[in-house]
């Protein structure tokens, strides 16, 4: 039998047989096998590395030095391998609640239990005796310091942005991101304007769940103006691109645009011929000129 001393104290020797070391023992297994785990790497190495017998005997003097550290480079060099080559850009942003549709909308506009009304925002009868420029700047006044988008529609932009409604109650509009365009669809459903990420409305269609919501206040029609307030999701959108989209929304459905207003048409009536870069193009314009 084996034995091995070892010096437990000044007093005395004591012999030990190796069979009472079972960390001795487990560690010389352990040798064994990271050996045995070493060769069979290096054998797969050989058949599938087309550069393996460049740096073979680099490789095995390793190997058969130290088979924990080769396996230890092996498993470091996987871990570098498998993490992205180029991070992102910008701020990621948490999008998961975007995968869950909403509840479903109503089918007709005068079933929609959500149809919004200018009552439950302010006191009409406060407003009722005002002209309207005094009313667009309570309007405004009122929205200042929140995180909601707002303004004050001429009744005739609004009448010719229903009529095109009607025609064209879907599009798609670009915002700018740091490496290209996100497009947001669009959608007119009773006095609101939802707008969601497309990659989630090719998803959920009409049940996507939104990034802005544009609602339409008609109550003081006979003051010459429509009210709009926009309410934007913050984890998807901020305010300059929630106001970027509405400054397009106007573009297309409330002004006069021979080239707009071919898009609209060939985005619902002739799909084969839409192009997405059109879209662009006509939103670097408006930067251009703005």
């Amino acid at each position: 039998m084996a034995l091995l001393w070892i010096r437990p104290g000044k007093q005395c020797l004591r012999v030990i047989a190796l069979n009472q070391l079972p960390a001795v023992a487990n560690f010389r297994s352990f040798r064994m096998t990271a050996r045995q785990r070493s060769e069979k790497v290096l054998e797969h190495m050989k058949e599938s590395n087309p550069y393996f017998g460049k740096y073979a005997r680099k490789i095995a003097a390793v190997q058969q030095s130290s088979p924990e550290e080769f396996l230890a480079k092996l498993e470091k060099v996987e871990k570098e391998s498998s993490k992205p080559k180029f991070g992102p850009s910008e701020p990621s942003r948490d999008y998961s609640g975007l995968l869950n549709p909403k509840a479903p909308l109503a089918k007709k506009p005068q079933e929609d239990a959500a149809h919004k009304q200018l009552g439950d925002i302010m006191k009409l009868d406060l407003v009722e005796q005002r002209s309207a420029e005094e009313i667009k700047q309570i309007w405004l006044q009122y929205h200042q310091g929140k995180e909601v988008i707002c303004a004050t529609i001429p009744l005739e932009q609004y009448d010719l942005m229903m009529e095109r409604a009607k025609k064209y109650p879907l599009f798609i509009l670009p915002i700018p991101r740091s490496q290209g365009y996100e497009f947001i669809m669009l959608q007119f459903f009773a006095n609101t304007i939802h707008f969601t990420p497309l990659i989630n409305y090719q998803v959920h269609k009409e049940n996507a769940p939104e990034c802005l919501n544009i609602a339409l206040y008609t109550e003081l029609r006979g003051k010459g103006l429509v009210l709009m307030r926009g309410e934007y999701d913050t984890k998807v959108i901020n305010g300059q691109e929630a106001q970027c989209l509405a400054n397009q929304l106007q573009m297309y459905y409330s002004q006069q645009s021979e080239s707009k207003l071919a898009l609209l048409e060939s985005f619902t009536n002739k799909p084969e011929q839409f192009k997405h870069m059109d879209v662009i193009e006509e939103l670097n314009n408006l930067k251009i000129g703005g």
